[in-house]
């Protein structure tokens, strides 16, 4: 393959890895403030012993998970990024050193 292809693809994949870690670390912010906020509600449902307050804790259960799932599948995706990073990285380190 061309290494200037290889050397577009490094800066594509280089500026999303930029764009996801920005994303995870205000993901990681998000999801410490609904865990508390979730743990918040749960002992409020369990102090109010109502309906109301029991569903409001696991509404706040839930978005607290939703944002955890989000957040992991962001650290899949830098662990991803990483090794086509390193992959490509390696092709042209090969490339140069066999010219």
């Amino acid at each position: 393959m061309p290494q200037s292809i290889l050397q577009r693809r490094l800066v594509d994949v280089s500026e999303r890895l930029k764009r996801i870690r920005a994303e995870l670390a205000v993901t990681e912010e998000q999801c410490l403030f609904l865990e508390e906020e979730a743990d918040l509600q749960r002992m409020r449902a369990l102090v109010a012993e109502t309906p109301l307050a029991d569903v409001e804790a696991r509404d706040a259960r839930r978005h607290a998970d939703a944002l955890a799932r989000h957040r992991d599948s962001l650290r899949v995706t830098v662990r991803e990024l990483v090794h086509e990073q390193d992959q490509l990285l390696d092709r042209i380190s090969a490339e140069l050193s066999a010219r």
